[in-house]
């Protein structure tokens, strides 16, 4: 059974710096699969998480929405089965339930995705 555990979250202020970190266990292939980080805010279903930034299975490909591309980083280590997600000046508007997915292809699309965490709170004042 794959388990998805995100870890990492916390409340922090606008300009701000916070790494996630996503550890994925019971998945011998961990190195297979591509990994993505997803953000849902308050009022939002699960099909509306908006994908922040995802990774290819080696790593060498990534993919970052728009708003938080030069800020955000996400890599992964294969060998602790961990995928990161470095986050620099954090915004407001940028509070969310911040979720780590795993994917057999990848995608920016929750359907995408196989197994899902149960998600990190990011809480960003002003």
């Amino acid at each position: 059974q794959v388990q998805v555990e995100e870890s990492g979250g916390g409340l922090v202020q606008a300009g701000d710096s916070v790494m996630l970190s996503c550890v994925v266990s019971g998945r011998r292939t961990f190195d297979k699969y591509a990994m993505g980080w997803f953000r849902q805010v308050p009022g939002k279903e699960r099909e509306e998480r908006e994908c922040v930034a995802t990774i290819n299975y080696s790593g060498d490909t990534t993919y970052y929405t728009d708003s938080v591309k030069g800020r955000f980083t996400i890599s992964r280590d294969n060998a602790k089965n961990t995928v990161y997600l470095q986050m620099y000046n954090l915004k407001t508007e940028e509070k969310a339930v911040y979720y780590c997915g795993v994917s057999h292809f990848g995608g920016t699309k929750t359907d995408d995705y196989d197994n899902w965490g149960r998600g990190t709170q990011v809480t960003v004042y002003s």
